[in-house]
């Protein structure tokens, strides 16, 4: 079975550098965007607004438009080669729906970018990782309340986009759920978006070698156990290295998830990190994907092998 394999580094930003900013999922509150923007500005970077981002759907007013217009925003974003990086606005739900209308073609023709997400986006950080080989980083959005209102958050992901080298080790104050050390390369997001991507044509069939990151948030416990058995019953985690867990905010009661993940997760017979601060949390860290690292569960740090960008 195939093995999780290192992905191509995108470019650091400098100042001055284009960013596109997108909403391929739910709509964006005009209010947060604006805010956001306002915080890529105060770097030095110069955001451009897809024209559909403020878009709703006429009938389902969970998606910021048709899936088309999502799509040819993401999609003239990526091709435009005066664009160094694409930032979505915001998750919620969106992505898989018009996943299958982009041309991936022409997206792997434009060459490496960077790009930033977490949430509903993490069907495109799998769809990235099988289509254009590409490493991206999953961090808050721009018009996310995670991160307009965390400087924690803002300065993590700004040190990753403008000096990668400087958060080469990603450390929690979690406790280890398995203790140990393993190596392998990261990827992961959301657990129902992983689990629901099975089967896709740009879904990974398998974690072999890989850091798996998890994390979610609103699923009751039940909602994950089903989750995490899906992606055990489908084989997703055969000869996964070790697995970090992220956030779980207003998900089940802490010592009840604790116990499911070590029901699911340990007879994996890997090292399991708990609380590690990315996903849906104040202050969250940007982790790269498609980057080999080091887990130690028990320090509770992750050490990449390289900057996430180059």
């Amino acid at each position: 079975m195939k093995r999780v394999e290192p992905l191509r580094r995108p470019p650091r930003l400098a100042p001055g550098a284009r960013v596109a900013v997108v909403a391929p999922s739910g709509p964006v509150p005009q209010d947060r965007l604006r805010a956001g923007l306002d915080v890529l500005r105060g770097w030095g970077l110069d955001p451009v607004v897809a024209p559909h981002v403020l878009d709703r759907h006429d009938r389902f007013d969970y998606l910021a438009g048709t899936d088309a217009d999502r799509a040819a925003d993401l999609q003239a974003a990526w091709c435009d080669p005066a664009v160094d990086a694409v930032i979505c606005a915001r998750g919620g739900y969106g992505v898989q729906r018009m996943t299958e209308l982009l041309d991936w073609t022409a997206m792997r023709a434009a060459g490496p970018k960077v790009f930033v997400g977490f949430s509903d986006i993490t069907a495109l950080h799998e769809a990235f990782a099988t289509r254009l080989g590409l490493v991206t980083l999953h961090g808050p959005m721009a018009a996310g309340f995670d991160f307009i209102k965390s400087t924690r958050a803002q300065d993590h992901l700004r040190a990753t986009l403008f000096a990668p080298e400087t958060v080469r080790v990603l450390a929690t104050r979690g406790t280890a759920l398995v203790p140990g050390r393993a190596r392998g390369v990261t990827l992961g997001g959301c657990l129902a978006l992983l689990a629901a991507e099975l089967g896709t044509p740009h879904a990974r069939t398998s974690a072999r070698g890989g850091l798996l990151c998890l994390e979610d948030v609103g699923e009751e416990t039940y909602r994950l156990d089903r989750s995490l058995t899906q992606l055990l019953r489908a084989g997703l985690l055969d000869g996964v290295a070790g697995v970090l867990l992220g956030s779980w905010a207003d998900c089940g009661p802490p010592d009840e998830l604790r116990a499911l993940f070590a029901d699911r997760l340990s007879g994996l017979g890997v090292p399991v990190a708990g609380e590690f601060g990315f996903g849906h949390c104040d202050g969250a860290m940007t982790v790269p994907f498609g980057v080999p690292a080091e887990l130690d569960a028990g320090a509770g740090t992750l050490t990449l092998e390289h900057p996430a960008l180059s």
